[in-house]
């Protein structure tokens, strides 16, 4: 297993997730409800913006391995996982928002996993739906960890909004990942005995 920065940041964002999910079982009266939530915002936006931060290192210093491609993956969906977990927990997520973000990552990780093993792997390439879905849940979750006006502005509002645009283009982008593999799908189903 290679060692360098990016994938200590790697390995830095997935420890953080304890430290997310712990504030959340502090006793009460430790730790005031809004410093919890907003601590608990800032280290997952610091995570968050570690999942960045690595994949350019890695590209910008040559230190990409397969090791790392897939350490990053999984980080970033223990991370979001974690987090919708805690906020379905709180009441500040929809138990149907939840269950069509992390059944997607579980579809999509399975996928490229079985896609991989049948050297069919460039079918379901990271595709900027994906991003995109990416960049609505990486804003939306801090707002709904945070869930309380900053400057004026509605941040558990925008969160919410943010998570439903997430979900929708959760479905989206598995439908356009399905449909990319599905002529790979359909060739190893018809060729076995």
């Amino acid at each position: 297993m290679p060692i360098n920065l990016p994938i200590a940041l790697t390995w830095l964002r997935i420890a953080m997730i304890p430290l997310v999910v712990g504030l959340f079982y502090v006793p009460h009266g430790w730790l005031a409800l809004p410093v919890r939530d907003a601590v608990a915002a800032l280290a997952f936006i610091v995570a968050a913006l570690t999942d960045w931060f690595d994949g350019f290192l890695a590209r910008r210093w040559n230190q990409t391995s397969s090791f790392g491609a897939f350490l990053d993956p999984v980080a970033d969906k223990l991370m979001v996982c974690a987090a919708l977990l805690i906020l379905l927990d709180l009441g500040r997520v929809d138990s149907f928002i939840a269950l069509i973000i992390i059944g997607r990552e579980i579809t999509i990780s399975a996928l490229r996993e079985w896609m991989a093993k049948i050297g069919a792997s460039g079918s379901v390439a990271v595709h900027r739906l994906g991003k995109f879905k990416t960049a609505a849940q990486m804003v939306a979750i801090p707002c709904l960890l945070f869930w309380q006006p900053l400057y004026g502005i509605p941040v558990q509002w925008v969160g919410q909004v943010l998570i439903v645009i997430a979900a929708i283009l959760t479905v989206w982008s598995m439908c356009y990942y399905l449909r990319r593999a599905w002529p790979e799908i359909r060739n190893k189903s018809d060729r076995s005995p």
